[in-house]
């Protein structure tokens, strides 16, 4: 038999390259000195702009690794059991950054409700995932 007739069957690592790339996006996203992020006009500032784009940041990430989790071919108990995992990791990732802004970060704080909004898109993608994906 001829190898170059058997398929080629794709790795399910490529399919967390999209998580991979936006987990380095929000990384340097966090990274950036306060005195290089652009001031927010005061009606965002009303609506919770900072907040919602946390949200949005961390929502994503969570996704993008879950998502590919729910194709593979597992079991689907062991697909919600990472799932969990990942939304967990998330959250906890959301935490590690408030560290790091604080202690690395020139101009950047810890701040508390943006661990919360971390929480809140990583566990609401998580939710989103689970009725969507993982009935």
């Amino acid at each position: 038999m001829n190898d170059q007739s058997a398929p080629l069957k794709e790795s399910p690592v490529k399919k967390f390259i999209p998580g991979i790339a936006w987990f380095f996006l929000v990384l340097i996203l966090i990274c950036l000195p306060g005195s290089e992020i652009p001031p927010v006009e005061s009606w965002l500032n009303v609506i919770y702009f900072d907040k919602w784009v946390h949200v949005g940041l961390f929502a994503v990430l969570s996704f993008l690794f879950i998502y590919p989790v729910t194709k593979l071919s597992i079991s689907h108990q062991l697909k919600k059991n990472t799932a969990i995992k990942i939304a967990l990791a998330v959250c906890i990732w959301g935490l590690t950054t408030e560290f790091i802004q604080k202690f690395f970060i020139p101009d950047r704080s810890f701040d508390m409700f943006d661990f919360s909004a971390d929480s809140f898109g990583g566990l609401t993608a998580y939710c989103w995932c689970r009725f969507k994906y993982l009935k």
